[in-house]
């Protein structure tokens, strides 16, 4: 044979695909959305050791499982940047399925937003995790409140330089052990009582880890542009990415101005800050029974409805309990005094059809009262309590936030246990069982605000590269197998306001770290979960 043929033979060689090789998992035919916005393809995705192997229009090998996916969707499982689901499976025993996230596609939730966590709080949800077994994987952030209560436990005042020293420690501590970034609920307890600088100081800890900064900010109801660009502010002087946690306008005073923050992103965007956003997709924020905006003396936890109908009867008991709920107790936190009475608005009333959907301060208005005295009428009145919203959003305001190529969506949820069992307070929101679908279902494939391809990254490869989760949000070979499997034609939230625990539905099968955890639409009962630390911190081990 002539050396120009050999050559030749050499050269089909090189550009043939490989030979047949065994997988795990085989994904064949399904529409690929890889996670980087890119339109979706006809194609399969093979898995092997809890990897994706290959991605392609046509995979050739064979598979000890393969999932036959024509006519469905097939993503990066998505990455829920803002969730408080841990607190409702933490009092559950067995395993940590989380079968609500999974019939999203949910793979990885970001535990201790809005500053809970202090490193001690990180390790026990760690241990948990080993012990128990999880349906999905985990990762943290460090936080501000849990750190300042460790450090300055009741103390009413911004850090002096020893107490900053002492919390910044703790920072390093949380970030030595994997965590995104810095966390603050600025609108709670004690960071309520820091200053600005007191949280650069802190947030200045994350940069050499390559972490960012995550802002439940001061004053988002009454004083919202001006929160939103000192989470802004903060995350620009500490040299750090910055993210706008669950943002919205939520009120009648913000009602249609969301542009307003838009603005303030695109101008800090324009001059090189990295600062995103995340978004659930409904038109009210935080739910729970209207008894519960009341604050009585001495108690810290939500109070009974009974004990509320009680403390109303007195004449002096009720002055003092009107004080306590518009102000807070010793300057503390109350709902009144944080959002305002125009920012409740009734969303499920028993026995009461036609007060759903009633504005607090509007109705207010209507019957000739004053707020304060409204709500306690309404309590007194009605013994299934009321249930409303703390945050009123304009559904306007919720489609052009979505549209923006910066937010990603997440849940700001919590447990939601199956219908007719107890149901945690924070799961009283359908944005636990139903975010991901709703923006895939209903905003996507109904209205069309967004294709398809866009959603999916807004749910998987933007919060994989703004958390710095390095080995995931993509389907890409040599990434953790984390994937997703749906049909884009049923996909849906089911769950409302009045019937939050209904889970989602059009979720097919769900892979975790290359394990299968949801298969037709139930979950398997496998624990492939994990904790997930940044990319930094994996590259030092």
């Amino acid at each position: 044979m002539s050396k120009a043929a050999l050559l030749l033979l050499g050269m089909m060689a090189a550009s043939t695909p490989a030979t047949a090789s065994n997988y795990d998992i085989i994904i064949r035919g399904g529409t690929i959305y890889d996670g980087s916005g890119s339109p979706g393809y006809v194609g399969d995705v093979a898995v092997s050791g809890g990897k994706i192997a290959a991605v392609g229009k046509r995979v050739r090998g064979s598979a000890a499982k393969v999932i036959e996916a024509q006519g469905l969707a097939v993503t990066p499982g998505f990455i829920d940047a803002h969730s408080h689901v841990d607190f409702g499976l933490e009092e559950r025993t067995g395993p940590m399925l989380d079968e609500q996230d999974l019939l999203q596609g949910v793979t990885t939730i970001l535990m201790g937003p809005d500053g809970y966590y202090s490193p001690e709080n990180i390790r026990q949800r760690m241990a948990q995790l080993k012990t128990r077994g999880s349906g999905v994987n985990y990762s943290c952030y460090v936080g501000h409140n849990g750190i300042r209560e460790q450090i300055m436990p009741g103390i009413q005042r911004p850090a002096n330089a020893e107490e900053t020293a002492a919390m910044a420690a703790l920072v390093r501590e949380g970030m030595e052990m994997g965590c995104v970034g810095l966390s603050t609920g600025l609108m709670y307890e004690g960071g309520m009582f820091s200053d600005t600088n007191e949280v650069v100081a802190l947030a200045e800890v994350v940069k050499p880890f390559g972490g960012t900064y995550d802002s439940h900010t001061r004053n988002p109801s009454l004083e919202m542009l001006k929160s939103e660009k000192e989470a802004i502010e903060i995350g620009k002087r500490a040299g750090i990415p910055a993210k706008l946690g669950h943002l919205k306008a939520t009120g009648l005073i913000n009602r249609g101005r969301i542009g307003d923050v838009i603005a303030a992103v695109e101008e800090a965007r324009a001059a090189g800050q990295q600062v995103v956003a995340d978004q659930y997709p409904y038109d009210g924020a935080a739910t729970g029974p209207l008894s519960g905006i009341f604050v009585l003396p001495g108690l810290k936890d939500m109070p009974a409805a009974a004990d509320v109908r009680a403390a109303l009867k007195d004449p002096k008991s009720r002055a003092v309990v009107r004080e306590l709920t518009e102000h807070g107790e010793a300057g503390g936190f109350s709902w009144v005094k944080a959002v305002g009475y125009g920012n409740m608005r009734i969303v499920d009333a028993p026995g009461a059809p036609e007060l759903v959907d009633q504005n607090i301060e509007l109705l207010a208005k209507a019957w000739g009262m004053e707020p304060f005295d409204l709500v306690a009428r309404l309590v007194q009145d009605h013994p299934d309590s009321l249930l409303i919203t703390l945050g009123t959003i304009d559904e306007g305001d919720v489609r052009k936030l979505m549209v923006q190529p910066w937010v990603m969506i997440a849940s700001d949820g919590g447990y939601s246990a199956p219908e007719g069992a107890e149901i945690d307070p924070m799961g009283y929101h359908p944005r636990s069982t139903g975010s991901f679908a709703r923006v895939l279902g209903h905003y996507s494939r109904d209205l069309k605000l967004l294709p398809l391809a866009e959603a999916v990254r807004k749910m998987s490869g933007l919060p994989a590269k703004h958390l710095n989760l390095t080995d995931r949000g993509l389907l890409k070979p040599g990434l953790v197998a984390d994937i997703a499997i749906f049909d884009p034609a049923k996909i849906t939230d089911r769950s409302t306001y009045a019937r939050p625990a209904l889970r989602a539905e059009g979720m097919v099968t769900v892979i975790v770290n290359g394990e299968t955890a949801l298969e037709g639409g139930k979950a398997t009962g496998a624990t492939p979960g994990r904790f997930v630390a940044r990319g930094s911190a994996r590259s030092k081990k």
